[in-house]
């Protein structure tokens, strides 16, 4: 039986937002309704308000939650109704040749959930990102929760599910930092910053955060970062050529998305 909530879509290519109501239905075998806790505003939800990630509309926005799970379908058995979760992109098969090497960021068969969302008159919603968290309960597949403790911050922890993801990724997985490099991380919002733990958990030994705001570059050195650069007031490439012994960082990650920063980035490397 189908469930009415209040969510928020996007109709078409840079059309304003709307909260509607939409109808969420029963679980499919191998999927879960979760109950949204809190859902993080990410610039990709942006993204697909503006029709840069694909055309499939109206979508439903929202994908960096928390929640509880409120129904099962068949054959699930990693969470059970009343878990708190947050939610990822994709349930990995765990059995491809990527799972079986411990890369599952790489999964050849990941799932999402194929029962449909949709608006009151039938009409089939696209969840960003498989998920569709700007709403009161939304539909995925059951690999997509991860279940966290019920006592943590759901605001903090829902971050896990992508900015953390993305930037902790970006170092270890992307990037590849080996123990002793040195990195350089062009922006420190919620991926940069995490992109700075990656690199100090995978042992990077030099760490420059380049940011213009000096409270992010604070929160930059909690993190892990040996050395800032403030690039509203000093050359971002040369700032960092300054504290690699002038050649450049072994790896950078940029974590603004502009094309000004991207060529910083590429004139920064050794």
């Amino acid at each position: 039986m189908s469930q009415k909530v209040q969510a928020v879509i996007v109709r078409a290519k840079d059309a304003p937002v709307e909260t509607v109501t939409i109808m969420v239905p029963d679980p499919g075998p191998g999927e879960a309704v979760v109950d949204i806790l809190t859902c993080g505003v990410c610039h990709t939800d942006l993204h697909y308000k503006l029709g840069g990630i694909g055309n499939d509309y109206p979508y439903l926005l929202g994908h960096e939650a928390t929640g509880v799970v409120s129904k099962i379908g068949d054959g699930v058995a990693n969470v059970a109704v009343g878990d708190h979760v947050i939610l990822n992109w994709r349930a990995v098969c765990g059995q491809c040749r990527a799972c079986a090497k411990g890369q599952a960021q790489y999964c050849f068969n990941t799932a999402n959930a194929t029962r449909k969302m949709t608006l009151e008159d039938g009409t089939e919603l696209s969840p960003a990102l498989g998920i569709g968290a700007f709403a009161e309960k939304t539909l995925v597949a059951a690999g997509q929760c991860t279940k966290v403790d019920e006592d943590v911050d759901a605001a903090a922890v829902g971050l896990l599910g992508c900015g953390v993801m993305a930037g902790i990724g970006a170092a270890i997985n992307t990037g590849e930092v080996k123990r002793g490099e040195s990195v350089a991380v062009i922006g420190c919002g919620g991926v940069g910053i995490a992109a700075i733990a990656g690199a100090k958990l995978a042992g990077a030994t030099t760490i420059v955060a380049v940011d213009i705001d000096e409270d992010k570059l604070a929160m930059a050195r909690k993190m892990g970062a040996t050395h800032t650069v403030n690039s509203k007031t000093n050359d971002a490439v040369e700032g960092i050529k300054s504290h690699t012994g002038g050649f450049g960082a072994d790896v950078v990650i940029e974590a603004v998305g502009r094309p000004e920063t991207y060529k910083q980035a590429f004139y920064a490397r050794d």
